[in-house]
């Protein structure tokens, strides 16, 4: 394994992602949807910053990369192509099937719709890093927003589901306190869900994040990555839409 991965908390309940190639030295950060915090983070890491790497449009994931940009001007920004009208200029555009350079590493794309019609996520492969943005969450799947978006979703966490059970799944939230509350409202008896609540608490009293979490940990305890078909997935998702 080559790539580490911290999360940095950012805005109220985002993080933003610091990628280190150890052969190289090269860093990334994904998602910087604060510039403050990336810069700290970058900075800390010893001032170089060569990628940014974005997964969807939404300013919460991007309103940080003009900010960056400007403070280190030889870092590529990358994103999704069929998105590109609606993200921050990119340097290169990606879609399914291409892989981006990272140091002596490389992430492979992944087209995952179903939050936005043009989500991708960034795979590093080897070091077991899935940079998911908002279609997964620790015990939770994003808010489906356009044209499609149900269907489109589960069908992105059933190819998630396929991924190596080590991989790690660094999302864009901190959102697994509350969404724990939802998934015993539907699973009560679940013991890896009752233990992935307690360790979330205990996580959070310590002022520690929850994630990333594993792909094997979500798919014991994830009421959505456990959805038998699409007809429960969508139940689940609308109920999750008007749980308090």
């Amino acid at each position: 394994m080559s790539v580490r991965v911290e999360a940095v908390p950012c805005l109220s309940d985002n993080y933003l992602w610091l990628l280190k190639d150890g052969p190289t030295g090269a860093v990334a950060v994904c998602d910087p949807g604060e510039a403050a915090p990336a810069i700290a983070a970058v900075e800390e890491a010893g001032g170089r910053l060569d990628l940014i790497l974005l997964t969807h449009h939404h300013g919460d994931h991007v309103a940080g990369v003009a900010e960056l940009k400007a403070r280190f001007p030889a870092a590529r920004v990358v994103g999704a192509a069929m998105d590109a009208h609606r993200l921050p200029k990119l340097d290169q555009s990606v879609a399914e099937g291409d892989s981006v350079a990272f140091g002596a590493a490389r992430a492979g794309v992944l087209h995952l719709p179903g939050h936005t019609s043009g989500h991708i996520a960034f795979h590093f492969a080897p070091d077991h890093i899935l940079l998911c943005g908002d279609i997964v969450f620790a015990l939770g799947c994003g808010r489906p927003l356009e044209d499609g978006g149900t269907e489109q979703l589960y069908a992105s966490l059933r190819r998630i589901a396929r991924l190596p059970p080590n991989t790690r799944l660094c999302c864009g939230h901190e959102y697994t306190e509350s969404n724990a509350r939802f998934a015993l409202s539907i699973d009560p008896e679940n013991k890896a869900l009752r233990a992935e609540a307690e360790a979330a608490g205990a996580l959070r009293a310590a002022g520690r994040p929850t994630v990333p979490t594993t792909l094997a940990q979500e798919m014991a305890a994830n009421p959505f990555l456990r959805a038998r078909d699409l007809e429960e997935f969508r139940a689940r998702r609308e109920a999750k839409n008007h749980f308090r």
